[in-house]
């Protein structure tokens, strides 16, 4: 016995005893886990115990313990369930004081209290009424009185859970489907729920629950770990805010990690994913095994009914099961991929693939029973694999949504780490980028699904399908991803058996995953240094076309945010340009192309009338698609055309009232038109822009041209106005945004000097960027904005006023003074 329980067993009943020995236990850094929250339960037991004795209570009362206090799980800051149980015999007032001298103490000490007073009859219809009431009954669990009377009920109460399971099953499940919808699946959420969220403790009580109907039982494989590590963080969580709460908010992280005594965050966040699978994962199986139990109870009664019309049959009127052949040592027995009687896995390394092929191809669950047969006996695939290995993880991969849960069912018993050893280091790594929707892991394989219905686009699907289950796997090494995600893809398209020409394409597919969607948002496409660049880097129209393959699905996979017509109409564009370099085709001079006519139409008209003339629509272009069987594409955005006489502050005072009428930029190219004039030749600047309504719809030409006009003769305070939007701008409690870092990006470009601004998006952002270059004397030639989430991306080509590029120190100093500017 411990010092502190010597204390607290000397100590009186009072709430001052009691809540000093609880403050002590909780900052007792030599217990924690498990042994804290027992010891917690404990305590909290003798007090409440001792506080029923000094009431007197009636006979035939007990104080009854349910839910997680039950279990004698409490933490930190956990609510008392707690139950007043009585026969009905004694006086309701003498009942009622019992009850007050009870919780009033709880109350005064600031605990957190979930408290009834009922007789077993009313527990009992309670629980028939009220689902949750009777999970918690499960775990009834006596604290002081009357013990008989607490075993009675709990008798009672887990008979009629057992006798009531067809209809109380189905409705904790959809309890479940819907406080999943609500909260979201924990494993890839970054400020996680860690009761509510899917996955969490709430789905692991449901399990303990389906177990205690006999229906169907939790694969317990790692559940009592994961569980026991979801409480553990939730301890750490409570005490390093020291509140009640099951978020696990980002600024929270950090203490939480330290208290547990992890690395960082990151570190936290990833246990905390592993723990939230594998529980997902047993709640699948578990609620998949249940519905098919009662489905064929339900079935029974008409089976029998028909049996005996038909003079019974042979094992006693019991149909034989069904078993479907569908590969190699793989059958379909009752709704799943089970393992074929004759099946020799010891002797079949190509097995698991092969039966995770079928499944996915047939769109059944793969048996827990047989991945984990395969897990324990299947001898290891040779390296380089067999032809039929490599075929086999393709047809996995290459089958669209059904891949995921026969993936998953790899995972849970680490088939997926043993055939791809590099993916323990993606395994349940979280993305902090809130743009991005799952973990490392299950984006790579949502990028495979997504590239599985594009490969009809590519000449290779099969490439295609292992580039895109591997475009990410080096974010599990410092430095740039896409460099170690090369060498690492080399090594595993090597080991699945390619030959050396498509390692290399996988290798090449890999290394520039992101070129074509960086380029086509962040540089000049009219540029030909820039489409050179891409067409050297690719090399092969073949790899082009993968690679624009697997742009598409990985940004469709990584979120909603990631990908839009705009996005894929500047891809196209590119992928167009860059497919003709390559067969060979000469690129236009951009210095030689004459304006449209548009463009020259409103330079003749700011040019007789000395002002800014302006036209906005809605550009007709449409993403490329080259499927002719698809829904036709939206239109890509909003095109502004301004012509205004040369003069400066253009780009600041139309960019910040674009920013005013809440107009996203997403380009902008400028150029200096001549035009013939009575005194000789007038100088017109033309900006074509391109621009998004955040919401709403688009403001009148006149109105933009009204504020045009007064922000370039001083009267419309543009600083001024978007102070005060940046002031209401919202902001993340507790986030500190990193400051702007602007650098000269190495484009080889023969017409300007590229300068790349990464900052925190916000309103104005280009204004204040324009103001920071117009007193820098520099001449803006376009600028290509790219926004993901709160992070933008905006990338400027600027020449000296005479148009030539910066020399290499002035091109340092301007970035320098431009991230001063923004920081």
């Amino acid at each position: 016995m411990t010092n502190l329980e010597v204390s607290a067993e000397n100590e009186d009943a009072g709430p001052g005893g009691y809540a000093a020995a609880r403050l002590l236990l909780l900052h007792e850094k030599e217990r924690s886990g498990p042994p804290r929250r027992t010891a917690l339960a404990r305590l909290t037991d003798d007090w409440l115990a001792a506080l029923f004795a000094a009431a007197a209570p009636p006979r035939g009362t007990a104080l009854v313990a349910v839910g997680g206090y039950g279990r004698s799980e409490l933490s930190p800051r956990s609510d008392l369930d707690l139950l007043l149980l009585h026969d009905g015999t004694a006086d309701k007032a003498a009942i009622a004081a019992l009850a007050d001298r009870i919780w009033y103490p709880v109350w005064d000490l600031g605990l957190a209290l979930d408290h009834s007073v009922r007789t077993p009859a009313e527990a009992r219809t309670t629980a028939a009424e009220d689902l949750k009431v009777h999970l918690g009954l499960l775990d009834a669990r006596p604290l002081a009185g009357d013990a008989g009377l607490v075993a009675a009920l709990r008798t009672t109460v887990l008979a009629d859970w057992r006798n009531q399971a067809p209809k109380r099953l189905p409705e904790l499940d959809a309890l479940c489907r819907e406080r999943a919808e609500r909260a979201g699946e924990l494993q890839f959420l970054l400020e996680p729920d860690l009761k509510e969220a899917r996955g969490g403790l709430r789905d692991a009580q449901a399990l303990r629950a389906v177990a205690a109907s006999w229906l169907a039982d939790a694969p317990r494989e790692g559940l009592d770990r994961a569980r026991r590590r979801l409480l553990d963080t939730r301890d750490a969580l409570h005490l390093a805010t020291g509140r009640a709460t099951d978020r696990l908010a980002l600024q929270e992280q950090d203490a939480v990690a330290a208290e547990l005594g992890l690395l960082d965050a990151d570190t936290l966040l990833r246990e905390v994913y592993e723990a939230a699978r594998t529980i997902s994962y047993a709640t699948d199986v578990t609620w998949r095994e249940v519905n098919r139990v009662l489905k064929a109870r339900s079935a029974r009664p008409r089976l029998r009914s028909l049996l005996g019309r038909s003079g019974g049959g042979r094992s006693g009127g019991k149909p034989p099961i069904e078993r479907t052949p569908l590969a190699e040592g793989v059958v379909e027995m009752d709704g799943e991929v089970v393992l074929a009687r004759t099946a020799k896995p010891e002797r079949d390394p190509v097995l698991p693939l092969r039966a995770a092929a079928a499944a996915a191809q047939s769109g059944l669950p793969l048996s827990p029973h047989a991945v984990r047969h395969l897990a324990a006996t299947a001898k290891p695939l040779p390296v380089p694999w067999p032809a039929e290995a490599r075929e086999e993880l393709v047809t996995l991969l290459g089958a669209g949504e059904a891949t995921v849960p026969v993936w998953e069912a790899l995972e849970a018993e680490g088939i997926v780490t043993r055939l791809l050893p590099d993916w323990e280091r993606v395994r349940c790594r979280p993305q902090r980028n809130p743009v991005h929707t799952w973990t490392v892991d299950r984006h790579l394989v949502e990028t495979a699904v997504r590239a599985a219905s594009l490969t009809r686009r590519v000449g290779r699907p099969d490439l295609l399908l292992v580039a895109a289950l591997l475009h990410d796997i080096g974010k599990g090494w410092p430095g740039d991803h896409s460099v170690a995600g090369e060498t690492i893809a080399r090594d595993l398209a090597a080991r699945v058996g390619f030959d050396r020409t498509d390692t290399a394409v996988v290798a090449t597919a890999v290394r520039h995953h992101l070129l074509l969607v960086e380029t086509a948002t962040r540089r000049d496409l009219d540029d030909p240094a820039t489409v050179q660049a891409v067409a050297t880097a690719v090399g092969t129209l073949g790899t082009l076309e993968l690679l624009h393959a697997l742009t598409e699905a990985d940004a469709l996979a990584t979120g909603p945010a990631a990908w839009s017509s705009w996005r894929a109409s500047l891809v196209a564009d590119l992928v167009k340009r860059v497919a003709g370099v390559l067969a060979g085709e000469p690129l236009p001079d951009p210095e030689a192309a004459a304006p449209s006519a548009e463009q020259e139409r409103l330079a003749i008209e700011a040019l007789r009338t000395g002002e800014p003339v302006l036209a906005l629509h809605a550009r007709d272009e449409h993403a490329a698609d080259p499927d002719p069987d698809a829904s036709a594409p939206e239109p890509v955005g909003v095109e502004l055309v301004i012509a205004l006489p040369d003069q400066p502050g253009v780009l600041p005072a139309v960019a910040g009232v674009l920013a005013l009428h809440r107009l996203t930029v997403r380009a902008a190219d400028l150029r200096a038109v001549d035009l013939p004039t009575g005194l000789g030749t007038g100088s017109v600047l033309v900006l074509d822009w391109r621009v998004a309504a955040e919401y709403g719809s688009l403001p009148e030409a006149a109105r933009l041209r009204a504020d045009l006009v007064r922000a370039l003769d001083g009267s419309l305070d543009i600083p001024a106005r978007l102070a005060e939007r940046e002031a209401a701008y919202p902001r993340r409690r507790g986030l500190t945004a990193p400051p702007p870092r602007v650098t000269v990006a190495a484009a080889d470009s023969r017409l300007a000097t590229v300068i790349e601004v990464r900052a925190q998006d916000a309103p104005g952002l280009l204004h204040r960027i324009g103001r920071a270059l117009e007193g820098a004397a520099v001449r803006v030639r376009s600028a290509h904005v790219s926004t993901l989430g709160a992070n933008a991306v905006d990338t400027l080509y600027v020449t000296r006023p005479d148009g030539s590029l910066l020399p290499p120190e002035e091109a340092v100093d301007l970035a320098r003074t431009l991230e001063t500017a923004l920081g």
